[in-house]
């Protein structure tokens, strides 16, 4: 049986730690981004002051690499969309140069966004690029959708598609969702980010700005879930 490096949450947390974020969201997104260290951005509900972005250090993840079983490294694709993200294509190119100079010999195969979900549904890829937008304008939705244990039942894990389990992180979800307590709420989501994060379940890179432009005299307020809607735009006052 082949040994899947990526089980290793050593491994991960080398990944991440390869990866220069600022510098993605300076070269590759002319500035239009800001570099994550969790699921959501610091002003909306269940975002914790306890997690920051992850540091760039590419030597700290080849020695980290090493201690995992992996001084020379493996090779890796990254599968991503080409036409469904804002650079989502050239993303996917420099983290793969990134994750090359560590060791991990990383190639990218990109495609357009109607046969690359479907192939990722059908857990086609060892590491993809993916992007969420929380529906609910809470951690819990990236948490329920991305993260939490794959139950088709009760509608868990949807997009989890590196098939991720931590029994700690879906109980503390579990434990949001059912809580009506804003305060109480708010602290299950917040665990449960941090126990996410601090495992490298995913490896957050940047929140995107999505930008809007409109003729003089019209107004439009942007939504989190990036949909455009023409009843939403309304002569400026």
């Amino acid at each position: 049986m082949t040994k899947n490096p990526l089980k290793d949450p050593r491994v991960r947390k080398a990944m991440s730690m390869a990866i220069n974020r600022p510098g993605i969201v300076a070269q590759v997104m002319e500035g239009e981004a800001i570099p994550a260290g969790q699921l959501v951005p610091d002003f909306l509900f269940g975002a914790t002051k306890n997690l920051q972005v992850e540091k760039y250090d590419p030597a700290g993840a080849k020695k980290l690499l090493a201690e995992a079983g992996y001084p020379n490294g493996f090779g890796i694709t990254i599968a991503s969309p080409n036409n469904r993200y804002v650079n989502d294509a050239k993303i996917a190119q420099v983290v793969a140069q990134m994750l090359t100079r560590v060791g991990i010999d990383t190639k990218v195969n990109a495609m357009p966004s109607g046969p690359y979900f479907s192939k990722a549904s059908d857990l086609e890829f060892s590491l993809m690029l993916v992007g969420w937008s929380t529906g609910t304008g809470e951690a819990s939705s990236s948490l329920k959708n991305l993260i939490m244990t794959y139950n088709k039942d009760k509608g868990f894990g949807n997009a989890n598609r590196g098939r991720y389990s931590n029994a700690k992180v879906d109980l503390l979800t579990e434990d949001a969702l059912q809580t009506v307590d804003d305060a109480k709420r708010e602290a299950y989501l917040q665990r449960a980010t941090e126990l996410a994060i601090n495992d490298t379940a995913i490896i957050p890179l940047h929140f995107q700005v999505n930008l809007w432009a409109t003729r003089n005299g019209i107004r439009y307020t942007p939504r989190t879930d990036e949909n455009t809607l023409a009843w939403k735009f309304l002569p400026a006052k």
